[in-house]
């Protein structure tokens, strides 16, 4: 299992009127880099087998990018897991399920980060998760510890990192 974390792109600062947090979309800007981000990092991440995001409406529209991006044809899932300050632990029955499918997930920092240095025995991730950041992961084989190792840390308008320290 290949795993993608991915924090949703920049969205407004200012909530719709009459609607709450969730409502923020992103900002025309974010939608052009973002797209433009993913469609560089299409070939690292490859075939996709599912798209899990967040059901706020920033991250479904950076869901949707990725899915473009990526050529992903199946339907994109929204999944409660992803919803912000939502535990580490949260994730693991979805790990579980898709085990055998290359998976993304679109969410919310902390969470993103934090559940990147989960799956990778560390305290904390040590670089940013930005928007609009994507940390490459693969299962690690057999019952080892971390469960997962580190394939790549790619923040949009940075060099793509191979190892972090």
């Amino acid at each position: 299992m290949r795993l993608f974390l991915v924090r949703h792109g920049d969205a407004d600062a200012e909530i719709p009127e009459g609607l709450g947090d969730e409502a923020r979309a992103l900002t025309a800007k974010a939608r052009t880099s973002t797209a433009q981000h993913f469609a560089s990092l299409a070939a690292r991440i490859g075939p996709v087998g599912r798209i899990l995001t967040s059901p706020l409406v920033r991250t479904v529209q950076t869901a949707q990018l990725l899915s473009i991006a990526a050529r992903f044809e199946g339907p994109l899932k929204v999944h409660r897991c992803l919803l912000p300050d939502m535990p580490v632990g949260a994730v693991e029955p979805v790990l579980n399920e898709f085990a055998d499918e290359n998976l993304v997930l679109v969410g919310h920092q902390p969470s993103m980060g934090a559940l990147a240095a989960h799956l990778l025995g560390m305290q904390s991730f040590p670089k940013p998760v930005n928007p609009g950041t994507v940390i490459g992961l693969e299962r690690a084989e057999g019952e080892s510890s971390p469960p997962f190792k580190f394939l790549f840390y790619a923040a949009p308008g940075q060099q793509v990192l191979d190892v972090i320290q």
